[in-house]
């Protein structure tokens, strides 16, 4: 904009001297080509300054919401600020709904989730222009206790379990003891996914125990016999048990990468990051690192399944 002006107020003034005097001298007109052409490369300076302090600006970026990418999230941005000093990112987990609801107040930059956006959301998210990547794969395991000796079920029998249809283990092979079933809480996109696929949008029965992290529903499987829970890939430990799902009451699959990748796990789904299209270029270089050949051998590190066929 001030070079623009700067270039009008010089054309007035060579119009109203060429009008005053009929012949002017070369060195006059050397002079003011000379000055014109410092103008530009001052301008020109100043604006290599401009992209220069954009480019090297500090990236201070907030990722917020789903527990279950949580961990990969975690460790994209620790190696992400390895190899960019300028860069500071912070991430916070609490469920996939938490962070949704930061995007909408804008106290977050990017809300990782587990599911898909609901309809109301993206009438809410609609004036923010909502970009969504899909980051990585994850199979949804079902847990229980070591010393449980059941090792599979159908979707049946997990929905009925879930709903409170099915109350003890010996109802479905196992031992004469209470099922304690753990769920995540009502703001998680995990919550989410099982009931819609695994309970086949069925209500979770009132003596669901729901936690407020995948974490903790781990540790309560380590800790209770009876217990029966569902975590993603990356959070399986061989402090508990997962066990093989049918859904078709045949063909009874344990929940695994492989398994996940060739599509014979039946409680798969994609992992999900949300932006507003306004901060696009603050975040893009974080989301194009995750996306990049080494960003998804870190997805595969960390315990779930590559969007890349092959790395």
């Amino acid at each position: 904009m001030n070079y623009e002006a700067k270039r009008s107020n010089s054309e007035q003034s060579e119009e109203i001297t060429g009008s005053a005097v009929s012949n002017s001298n070369d060195a006059s007109n050397h002079a003011s080509k000379k000055n014109k052409s410092m103008s530009k490369k001052a301008i020109c300076i100043i604006a290599a300054a401009g992209l220069m302090m954009a480019f090297t600006g500090k990236m201070d970026i907030k990722v917020k919401g789903s527990d279950t990418v949580l961990p990969l999230s975690q460790k994209e941005a620790e190696n992400f600020m390895k190899k960019n000093s300028d860069a500071s990112i912070t991430v916070v987990g609490g469920g996939s709904g938490i962070g949704i609801t930061a995007l909408l107040d804008g106290s977050t930059d990017i809300a990782m989730s587990s599911r898909e956006l609901k309809v109301d959301e993206k009438l809410k998210l609609k004036e923010k222009k909502i970009k969504q990547v899909v980051v990585a794969f994850d199979a949804l395991a079902v847990i229980v206790n070591p010393k449980n000796k059941v090792s599979q079920l159908t979707r049946e029998q997990i929905e009925g379990i879930y709903t409170g249809a099915i109350v003890n283990w010996k109802e479905v092979g196992g031992d004469d003891e209470k099922i304690v079933v753990y769920s995540r809480e009502t703001s998680s996109g995990t919550y989410e996914f099982f009931k819609e696929h695994v309970m086949a949008k069925k209500n979770y029965a009132a003596a669901v125990l729901n936690m407020p992290a995948t974490g903790a529903i781990v540790q309560s499987v380590k800790q209770t016999k009876g217990a029966i829970g569902y975590v993603g890939l990356a959070y399986l430990e061989k402090e508990v048990k997962d066990i093989a799902v049918s859904y078709d009451g045949k063909t009874f699959v344990k929940a695994s990468m492989k398994a996940a990748k060739d599509h014979t796990y039946p409680v798969s789904r994609p992992l999900y990051y949300f932006y507003a299209g306004a901060i696009e270029a603050k975040v893009k270089p974080f989301v194009d690192y995750i996306l990049s050949s080494e960003g998804q051998k870190i997805v595969e590190e960390v315990g779930y399944v590559s969007i890349k066929l092959e790395l």
